[in-house]
């Protein structure tokens, strides 16, 4: 079996509302809407590409009970408009697409840029939607690897 490790299509998932219950703040979740749905992907990639790209800073202080030099890695403080432009990079990878969205204020259909994915995510049902996309796609990828370890034990 081949598997494509460049591939960059993700799941599609037929579009699910939300709301949350106020007297437990559980989510519910509606069912399927006909017509409006979203290709997403695992955004683990996305982000350990990005750890990798990071460099760490070091420096060395005085450990005060051992009076010895410790040296100490960390990552510099991220500024409002970095944090901001990393989240939108991630929406960006992890909603490639999407079809049958309407703009109700401007009574037309949404075309999927990264303009457009970033403001949906400001959206708290939409938000919702994506969060449990990828949950969903995490559980199958454990399930996956546990299925894989189990057959591997059989063989």
């Amino acid at each position: 079996m081949f598997i494509n490790l460049d591939a960059t299509q993700g799941e599609w998932f037929e579009f699910f509302s939300s709301t949350v219950n106020p007297d437990t703040g559980i989510i519910e979740y509606g069912k399927p809407v006909k017509g409006a749905r979203a290709e997403i992907r695992s955004i683990t990639p996305f982000y350990e590409e990005l750890m990798a790209a990071k460099k760490p800073s070091i420096e060395r202080v005085i450990n005060s009970k051992t009076h010895k030099m410790d040296r100490i890695e960390f990552y510099p403080a991220q500024t409002v408009e970095e944090i901001k432009a990393e989240r939108g990079d991630a929406w960006d990878y992890a909603i490639v697409n999407f079809e049958g969205f309407k703009d109700k204020a401007a009574q037309k259909v949404l075309e999927c840029t990264r303009e457009n994915k970033i403001a949906m995510m400001k959206n708290p049902v939409f938000d919702r939607f994506v969060a449990r996309c990828l949950q969903i796609l995490g559980e199958s990828g454990v399930q996956e690897k546990e299925t894989k370890a189990k057959n591997s034990l059989k063989s």
